[in-house]
Parts: structure tokens; C-alpha cells; sequence
């Protein structure tokens, strides 16, 4: 379980295919503080630490996290955002994250706002998940509050400190990202579709 409250971003590494699995490297300040078996999220994707090695660890992606998420995508160098899992007990500062990507979306407008960001992402609403005005959202594990929501098309409104601290100052036109649509709304959405 996650916030979305980016803590650090890792650059990748190295990228190793294995059959259908990807072992991927990651360099991070927050390494030392890791340990194997504990689970991050990486572009709001939960994997599991399966190597350290000094300030890189190592996780695994298998084939349904690499269909359904951008991480099949990623290169040598790429900026990553990463959250460890929060503590019970701790305040809960974004909105509950499961660190389970429902779909990739993509970027199709960005425009600077005299001190802020107002991204714009399209995705498949063939897949049934829907954002509300003001509801939450997390994209590449970022908890973000949608604007100008549309059938398959949101907005969402970045701040300098979260441009500067996430990989959102990456982003351009077509950019591909993880969605994670809020835990409640697919809930009530799902209970709704099954009394019909």
C-alpha cells in the first residue's frame, strides 16, 4: 500500500530480458535503506527488491505487469519516480495506492500556466475505469486531484515542487504513463455494473 507521495527518483541502470521477465537496475539515494523482498513502487508500479548491489538494487517485471504498464518501455538513463510502502501509523498525505497499474495513459497537451503545469492524458475507456472532477488519480505513482474530467480524457494541475521532484518535468506530447484510477470509485463502479 502507497500515497503516491513521490519520495525520490532512481535512474535506471541496466535492463535485462529473461524469457518473458525484465530484470531491472535502478540507482537511488534511498538504496541503503532497502532491503530484499520489500516492495517499492517505481512508476507506480509495486515490485520486489531482489538484489542490492551498493546504491542499485535490482526488481523483476513478469509478462502482466509488462502488458499492462509503460515498463516494457523504459531505457538506460530514464528518470524513475519511487515510493517505499507506508508505515501503519504514519499521516496519509496522498490517497490510498495499491501499486497496481489498471492501464497506461498518454500525454496529449501540456500548458504552462504562469508558475504551474496543466497536463492533459487520454486512455481506452473501453477498459471501464473513470475518473470524477476532483477525484483522485495516480500517474506514475504520482496522487494527483483530476481536472477536466472527460469520458477518456483528464487533466491534472502540477505544482513547481512536484514538477522538480517527480518525473513529470520528463513529459512531453505522446509521452506514455502509468494510471492508477482511485480504489473507491472502481468499487462503487464495479457494484453498480453488477445490480444492473
Amino acid at each position: 500500500m502507497f500515497t503516491g507521495i513521490i519520495e525520490t527518483l532512481g535512474t535506471v541502470e541496466d535492463i535485462q530480458k529473461e524469457q518473458d521477465n525484465l530484470h531491472i537496475t535502478i540507482n537511488s539515494t534511498i538504496t541503503n535503506e532497502l532491503k530484499i523482498d520489500q516492495s517499492v513502487a517505481h512508476n507506480g508500479i509495486c515490485l520486489t527488491v531482489v538484489a542490492i548491489d551498493e546504491n542499485n538494487y535490482t526488481v523483476t517485471a513478469i509478462k502482466e505487469t509488462i502488458d499492462k504498464t509503460n515498463i516494457g518501455l523504459w531505457q538506460k538513463g530514464d528518470l524513475i519516480n519511487l515510493e517505499r510502502a507506508m508505515k501503519l501509523g504514519d499521516r496519509l498525505d496522498g490517497h490510498i495506492v495499491q501499486g497496481h497499474v489498471d492501464q497506461t495513459g498518454t500525454c496529449i497537451n501540456i500548458q504552462e500556466t504562469n508558475g504551474s503545469w496543466l497536463f492533459t492524458f487520454e486512455y481506452n475507456d473501453k477498459l471501464n475505469n473513470i475518473t470524477i472532477e476532483k477525484g483522485s488519480i495516480t500517474i506514475n505513482g504520482t496522487s494527483l486531484t483530476v481536472v477536466n474530467s472527460k469520458r477518456n480524457e483528464f487533466s491534472v494541475a502540477i505544482i513547481p515542487y512536484t514538477y522538480e521532484h517527480t518525473n513529470f518535468k520528463t513529459f512531453k506530447k505522446g509521452t506514455e504513463v502509468n494510471l492508477e484510477f482511485d480504489v473507491l470509485g472502481k468499487y462503487v463502479k464495479r457494484i453498480h455494473e453488477l445490480n444492473q
